[in-house]
Order: C-alpha cells, then structure tokens, then sequence
C-alpha cells in the first residue's frame, strides 16, 4: 500500500434527513440522488479541480487543492439546491449539509484519513441543512478572496477531536439576514419561535456579552427540540437595541412565538427574566425569572438555557394542541389529530380510548407518521399497564408492533423514541436497549422532561432505583408542575425497591394526592404499608384501588430485578388478602 502526506482542502457533505426520505420513498429518493451526482454535483466539482474521493450513502468526501475552490464548489451547489427545491414540499427536499477544512492528510490507495478530514465530517455535523460550515483557517484563507461573510460561531469540542475547533459559517453576500418589506416568509409548518436580543439592565456595558452569551445559549437549547423551527442568532440579532414591536417580528421573520427577556447584574449576583408570547395575538403565554450568582457565569448560562427550554416546550406544546383543537373538523390534517390525541393519551384512563380513535385515523392518513405510530403504541401499552385492556392479547401485539413501526420510520424524534422504548421495555425488550433508545432521545434534546421521566422509569424497571431517582429530579426541575403524581410516585418506587418505606411512603401518598386516577401508585402504596405492617392501611388502598378497577393484582414483568418483583408482589399479595 503506498501512503503519503500532503495539504489539502477537505470537503465532507451529507443529506440532511437521508433516514427520512429513505423510508418514505427509498426508490425515489435514490434516484433524485443519482440525478443530482449526474447533474450537479460531479460537474460543480471537475470545474472547481476537486477529486471525489468517496460516498458513503448519504454523502461524500471531497478533496480541492485549493481552500477557495472548494468554498466556491459548496457555495454554487447550495445556491442550485436552493432553486431545485422551490416549489418542493419541506419534507421531500434534498438538503446537503457541508463542512469544509483545511490540513494535513494521509492518502493511501486513493483515500484519505487524518485529523485534517475528521475535522471536516465533524463541521459538516454542525452545518444547517442548505448550510456549510467551516474551519477558522479556512475562514482565514478565503477572507477577502470571496463576497461572502462569516458568522463566528465560536470553538466548538467535535467528537474524537482533542483540540477545541473554532467555526464559522458560511453566509452569502446576496442573503439578507432579515427579510425585506413587503416579502415577509409565511409561517412554517411546525411551531416557530425567534429569541430576541436580551436587555442589559445592568448600567454597565461590559456585561452585554453575558446577555448575548445567554441568549445563544437558549437558541441552541431550543434548537435541539426537533419540531420546533428556531430562527438563527444572526437573524433574531438584528433588532439588537431597538424597540420592537412583537407581532412585527412575528411577521418579519415568519414565527409565531418570540420569546423576549433582560439581564440585571448587582454585585456577583445576576437576575434573568423571560417571557413567551405568541406573536399572532400579542398574548403572553409564559413568565419567569432566574437568579444566579456570576461566580460561574457558563454555569448558570448553561441552568438557565436548558431550564427556559424544558418550560418553553410544554408550553409551546400546549398551544399549539390549543390552536389545533380550535380548527374545524373538516380541515384536520394528521398532525392535527396527533395534538389532539397526545393530552387525552394521558388523561384519566377511560379516555385512552378516545386517544386511539384520532390516532388511528392520523395513521390513516399518513401511515409513516411516527409519532402518531409510537403514541399510539404508548396508549396500547397503557391499557394492558392499568388493567383496562378488552383483550390485553391484541392491545400488547398492538404496542409493540406500532413501536416498531415507529422506529422504523424516524430516528430523531426524541418524542417517538420515548414512546416507543417504554412502550417495548414494558414488553419484554432488552432494557438495555432501551435505555439506550431513551439516551439517544436526550442526546437529541437534553431539556426534554418527559424524556428524562421515562430515562427514570425504565432505570426503576431495570433494577437501577437510585439512577431512578436522580433521572426523575431532573424532569421535575425541567417541567416542575406537568404530572407530578407521575414523577413521585417513581421517586416512591425507587425508595421502595431499596425497602426504604419510611421514605417511600409520603412520596406515594402525595402521588395519589396528585393524581388520583394513577392506579399503580395505590399498589405500590398498599405493598409499602403491607412490609411496614401496617395492613389495615394496607387493606383500605386495597379497597380505594378496586373501586377504580378490578384488576388488584398483575405479573410486575417490567420489574426485571427478580428480587424487587418479588417484594412488589408479596407486599400486594398481603395487602390484597390470601384470597386474591
């Protein structure tokens, strides 16, 4: 094997989405992809002296001499792709992301390794789909050589990278970052949100970077909730300074909810306020404020920015369920009938029912929906969990099929991955796997507080109650007042599980407090008493519990510690009486 070193301009692309548009059109998508090598992409890079030096499906690898060449390659596919795709529905775009970089390569029998291209697959990671990302050398070496601007967007840590990476990206001279009069974009499909400039309450200057700095940290918060659609820090930036009027951002940049806030510094100690409010109304749909000390200031940027964004989603979540529920039943789309579902999907247990109806005819209309697949699984799943189940035999085939329909028709929608994996651990898959599906949803999306509920509950299942606990104090702090029956009576079990009753006790009393229709906190609470000896209290949840359900007793196969089913169940079985 021959094997030599030489500088070079590393170009790597993917397609933003390739799971997606594989699985809703596999053959059809292929061949746009052949079409595009054929037409484009193949030609833009023989005129700009780049050597394809391999694809990888979704992508490719490419080497330029030359670091403005291979900028000028990225920059004129992007401008083709953006005319290819007018006119084309968002869900069926192909949307290349590019990075480039710039180092010292390895080639060997025509392929190349290295930091050098490593650092460039990682750019592209960064890179917004229609976007390139670039190396601060790159940056440097074309500055002034190209009419294009660079948006600075810091060091970043790349995975398998030792070295923190500065990185930029790419905007065109010809893009304007706010749209004109006249030419306001129509609001997307998905919610939409803009963060504007936070006010420096301060009086001193010098911590304007801490405003901004926190600013950039709630867009990227916000921006790793998969269905909401973040507008760019670039774009929200130019209002800096000016008194706006919320409904005219609103329209200008094509969202429905603006979330505005300020900084206040006294001494080491910081105040930051926010407030949501939906710009098509005016109305304020959120509140609130954060202290902190300065002592940290990335710290308290990073509590602040994952806290905004656990509030802001429920929030935004809610409305948009609202607005849905508000529209005529004769202009129901399928994610219509999925926000209708997804509250009664957790409501009192003879509603659940109901849930599955809308579901149903959501799949219907879209049978690759996935998160009406794996809701709807959840809602299967919960019937045979509670003890209502017609016919628990097909509702438990039901779960798991529709689960695996669902991971099969999306991988990055942490609300889907959620769904479908409690819905399959309940089931008998390995919990580990599981864990791992739950893992990745957080990895997607860190503020996600239901995500960090079920991480709790499926360590609960699999014999990890301290993890459990920890897990669930999370979610609480994300989303304090959102079914928190649902999150104590977790913290209850763990304490349980670890035969801590005196601790497990008032959690499961305020459980039922919180959500009286909940039944398996009762079993629970009456085991628990039960081991403490206390079987008339025992006895009358027994009583409290049948009254909601007939069903007292079930096999406990989500506890896969033998010893913790075991106590469950023999606590249950006394609580319950000989007979039962």
């Amino acid at each position: 094997m021959s094997q030599t070193r030489r500088l070079a301009a590393i170009l790597a692309a993917d397609v933003a989405g390739y799971s997606r548009l594989i699985g809703a059109d596999e053959g059809g998508t292929l061949e746009r992809l052949r079409t595009l090598r054929r037409e484009l992409l193949d030609p833009k890079i023989a005129e700009y002296h780049g050597r394809l030096v391999k694809t990888t499906g979704d992508g490719l690898l490419v080497e330029f001499g030359s670091v403005v060449d291979a900028l000028r390659c990225a920059v004129e596919v992007q401008r083709e792709m953006t005319g290819r795709n007018t006119g084309v529905p968002p869900d069926n775009r192909i949307e290349f992301r590019i990075g480039i970089n710039v180092g010292d390569i390895v080639v060997e029998d025509d392929d190349i390794f290295g930091d050098g291209v490593n650092v460039a697959a990682r750019l592209e990671a960064l890179a917004e789909p229609g976007g390139i990302c670039v190396s601060a050398r790159v940056q440097e070496d074309a500055a002034g050589k190209l009419d294009l601007a660079f948006d600075d967007i810091g060091e970043q840590q790349l995975k398998n990278i030792a070295r923190p990476v500065r990185a930029y990206r790419v905007v065109t001279a010809a893009r304007p970052a706010v749209p004109q009069p006249g030419a306001n974009p129509p609001l997307p499909d998905k919610p939409s949100i803009a963060v504007l400039p936070f006010a420096n309450m301060s009086g001193d200057p010098e911590q304007e970077y801490f405003a901004d700095g926190m600013v950039e940290e709630i867009i990227t918060a916000l921006s790793r909730i998969r269905w909401l659609f973040v507008i760019a820090r670039n774009s929200s930036f130019t209002y800096k300074g000016q008194a706006v009027d919320v409904k005219q951002v609103g329209r200008e940049l094509g969202v429905r909810y603006v979330l505005e806030g300020s900084v206040r510094k006294a001494g080491a100690q910081v105040r930051i306020t926010a407030q949501l409010i939906d710009a098509t109304t005016g109305a304020h749909l959120w509140a609130d404020r954060f202290d902190g000390s300065l002592e940290d200031v990335f710290e308290l940027q990073d509590k602040v920015a994952i806290s905004v964004a656990g509030v802001i989603e429920p929030t935004l979540h809610t409305a948009e369920i609202a607005r849905s529920s508000s529209r005529p039943t004769s202009d129901l789309t399928a994610h219509d009938l999925y926000l209708r579902a997804y509250p009664i999907a957790f409501s009192a247990l003879g509603r659940v029912p109901h849930a599955l109806v809308l579901l149903e005819q959501a799949i219907e209309r879209d049978p690759r929906y996935a998160s009406a697949l794996a809701l709807a699984a959840f809602c299967h799943m919960r019937l045979c969990f509670d003890g209502q189940s017609k016919d628990p035999a097909t509702d438990s085939r039901s779960a798991v099929d529709l689960a695996q329909r669902a991971l099969q028709a999306a991988d990055d929608d942490p609300v889907m991955l959620v769904n479908a994996a409690i819905t399959l651990a309940y089931f008998g898959e390995d919990m580990g796997a599981m864990m791992a599906l739950v893992d990745r949803a957080l990895a997607l999306n860190p503020s996600f507080a239901r995500g960090w509920h079920v991480s709790g509950l499926l360590r609960l299942w699999g014999g990890q109650p301290v993890l459990a606990i920890e897990h669930v104090e999370i979610s609480l702090r994300l989303s304090p007042r959102a079914r928190v029956g649902w999150a104590f009576n977790v913290i209850g079990s763990a304490h349980f599980v670890r035969q801590l009753f005196d601790e497990a006790l008032p959690k499961l009393l305020f459980a039922i407090q919180e959500d009286p229709t909940f039944l398996e906190s009762y079993r629970i609470l009456a085991a628990c008493y039960a081991h403490m000896g206390r079987l008339d209290e025992a006895h009358n949840v027994v009583k409290r519990l049948r009254a909601i359900t007939p069903v007292v007793m079930h096999n406990a196969i989500h506890l896969r510690n033998p010893e913790h089913r075991e106590l469950f169940l023999s606590g249950l079985r006394l609580a319950a009486g000989e007979t039962e």
